[in-house]
């Protein structure tokens, strides 16, 4: 069969096809490098702005006064979602709802900052119906965790934004002051930084990386997902509350046969409460469980990080690169 012969029209327009092909390629790679070095970093907060409370998951047990009077002294005014009412079985509302609310607080330019108003469950069902082409135009910031650890995720893998892993209202009537007090300084933009006591079984280090994690259940269920993050290089941080021993197991080593734990910088851990165990024991602690699991690697790792299912949930932002430094006596940690 005869090949067709090439015009000069036909090189020409080879030629402009692999100079759009190559210039494509190269935006690509930067947008990769810029993403690799740096993140977004939403407006921080200033007297008067409007902070928004919205239920994206479970619905709220009892009224909000205590928080409401809290975001009101920071000087902050408050705007309440639909879903702070609402109930839908378990949920704040329906799926559908629970999205509209999240997505009005996301379009409307006016709203600051969102905190989620409590975990549980849900998160995941309404995510998908989340349109975040605003957020990605006009940046918040986003606070919460446990169950909101999946729009933790969603926003840096997504968006390269950071957010506040931080106490939620449903939590305040019970916070301690200083958890508090980071959550105030987080959305103001105010320094934090962290300096506690070294834990028996931490493994001595320094290390600087870009902070990711949350929930540990969370984390796994997003693995392989549209808001599912890159883990080489980044400082992890996890927490749980109310597993069994063998499920915290199952879900450490799941992280790890994913290839995500192998080439961390860092490995901070939080509070593990209200743990299990089975008739017959596991036979491991949770720092047992993890040390076990991460033997083989040489980075850092800080245990009783005072942040997670606890009274001292000292907020984190997620998306921000960090300095770890754990020795046999001291652990420090700063943003850079």
């Amino acid at each position: 069969m005869a090949r067709k012969s090439e015009s000069p029209q036909d090189g020409k327009t080879e030629s402009y096809l692999t100079k759009k092909v190559f210039l494509f390629l190269l935006l690509m790679t930067d947008k990769t490098a810029i993403k690799a070095t740096s993140s977004i970093v939403p407006p921080h907060l200033n007297k008067g702005d409007k902070i928004a409370i919205t239920c994206p998951a479970k619905k709220l047990p009892h009224p909000m006064e205590d928080a409401i009077a809290l975001l009101q002294s920071w000087g902050l005014e408050v705007v309440l979602g639909e879903t702070v009412e609402a109930s839908y079985h378990q949920f704040a509302g329906d799926d559908e709802l629970r999205a509209k609310d999240m997505q009005k607080f996301i379009d409307d330019d006016s709203i600051k900052a969102i905190i989620a108003a409590r975990g549980g469950y849900g998160t995941i069902r309404m995510i998908d119906k989340v349109d975040f082409s605003r957020f990605a135009e006009q940046p918040k910031w986003l606070v919460g965790f446990s169950d909101i650890t999946i729009l933790h995720a969603h926003l840096y893998s997504n968006y390269n934004t950071q957010s506040i892993h931080g106490q939620m209202p449903v939590n305040i009537p019970d916070a301690s002051a200083k958890s508090l007090e980071t959550l105030r300084k987080a959305l103001f933009g105010e320094e934090i930084s962290y300096h506690f006591n070294s834990h028996d079984n931490n493994r001595s280090g320094d290390a600087e990386g870009v902070l990711i994690g949350g929930n540990l259940s969370l984390l796994t269920a997003v693995s392989g997902s549209v808001s599912d993050m890159d883990y080489s290089g980044k400082i992890l941080f996890i927490e749980d509350v109310g597993e069994y021993l063998y499920s915290v197991d199952r879900m450490i080593r799941t992280l790890d046969r994913a290839g995500k734990l192998k080439d961390l910088a860092g490995l901070i851990v939080g509070g593990f409460t209200e743990i299990k165990d089975n008739d017959i024991p596991f036979g491991q602690t949770i720092a047992e469980i993890i040390i076990d699991v991460v033997a083989a690697y040489n980075y850092p790792v800080c245990f009783d990080f005072p942040a997670g299912h606890i009274p001292d949930n000292h907020s984190i932002i997620l998306g921000r690169k960090l300095s770890l430094s754990v020795n046999n006596e001291h652990v420090n940690i700063k943003y850079l």
